[in-house]
């Protein structure tokens, strides 16, 4: 019985992931074990990944605030950063540029540590205007192809515009809208945990 085990358990390895945000990765208003990454943990689990995810996420945090504090919050032997930074930027009316050279910053420091990347994107508020709008949402887009890291759009995609899913502070998912976002980012932490397993078999 040994003999067939063993490649069960190469695979089983642990990927370390850091997930490095604001509220949204904090779990902002849930118990802890209905907030972004002990569920997508779980998720991740039920379909044979094995990961281990620290969660990094601090309530207020601003991209500037993800920089200051990135040399600690990931550690040596991690293998991937999930960076989710902006949206409170954005409710501050944060310059786009700001924003822009602190995730640049962000990048640039992982990618001098060769540390895979999942950049969540961020939408703005419409009371912003248009200009506003245009210049914060390309941020993303456009630092994801200058390091080469996997993208996902919109973090709050399938969950922002529908209320039943938003707690009542009209910002933060509920419970139900936690498991659309990690329904729907899964995906792309499967092709980039695959990536990683081919890159680093460990």
């Amino acid at each position: 019985m040994a003999g067939p085990l063993l490649p069960r358990a190469h695979a089983e390895t642990p990927i370390h992931i850091v997930a490095l945000g604001d509220s949204l990765t904090a779990g902002l208003g849930l118990p802890e074990k209905d907030g972004f990454v002990p569920r997508l943990q779980a998720a991740l689990a039920a379909k044979g990944i094995a990961t281990a995810i620290t969660n990094a996420g601090v309530s207020g945090d601003t991209a500037a605030a993800g920089l200051a504090r990135l040399d600690w919050s990931v550690p040596e032997g991690t293998d991937a950063v999930i960076v989710e930074l902006g949206a409170n930027d954005m409710l501050r009316g944060i310059k786009p540029e700001v924003t822009r050279q602190a995730l640049d910053a962000i990048l640039q420091r992982l990618a001098a540590r060769h540390i895979a990347v999942l950049l969540c994107g961020m939408r703005a508020a419409p009371n912003l205007g248009a200009e506003y709008g245009q210049a914060f949402e390309r941020i993303y887009p456009e630092l994801a192809a200058k390091y080469g890291v996997m993208l996902y759009p919109f973090f709050l995609d399938g969950v922002a515009a529908d209320l039943s899913l938003i707690q009542p502070d009209g910002l933060h998912p509920s419970a139900a809208g936690v498991e659309v976002i990690v329904a729907r980012i899964v995906p792309k932490l499967q092709q980039l945990i695959a990536q990683l397993r081919t890159q680093k078999p460990s």
